[in-house]
């Protein structure tokens, strides 16, 4: 199923991409490093929801208190709830 997800306190605005049970693929940001977060979609894709939260929950990005990796693991995290509550 396609998700998206709007980020708080980060320069993109929204993070889309497709989870299939707890695997996630197909990840955009909209905004943001663009360069930098390509590379992140293309290294985490197929990853599970546990794998991106154990590399990438908790980064941070300069004095803010998240980033946009930090984002995508709450994002990918928040989608597997509202999935498992569904079925």
């Amino acid at each position: 199923m396609r998700y998206k997800y709007p980020t708080e306190m980060v320069c993109s605005q929204i993070i889309s991409f497709d989870l299939d049970d707890n695997v996630v693929s197909n990840i955009e940001f909209m905004g943001g490093c663009n360069g930098n977060l390509k590379a992140i979609s293309k290294l985490v894709n197929g990853w599970t929801v546990e794998k991106i939260e154990e590399y990438l929950l908790g980064n941070l990005c300069g004095r803010r208190p998240t980033s946009c990796a930090d984002q995508l693991a709450r994002a990918v995290r928040k989608a597997y709830e509202e999935q498992k509550k569904g079925a």
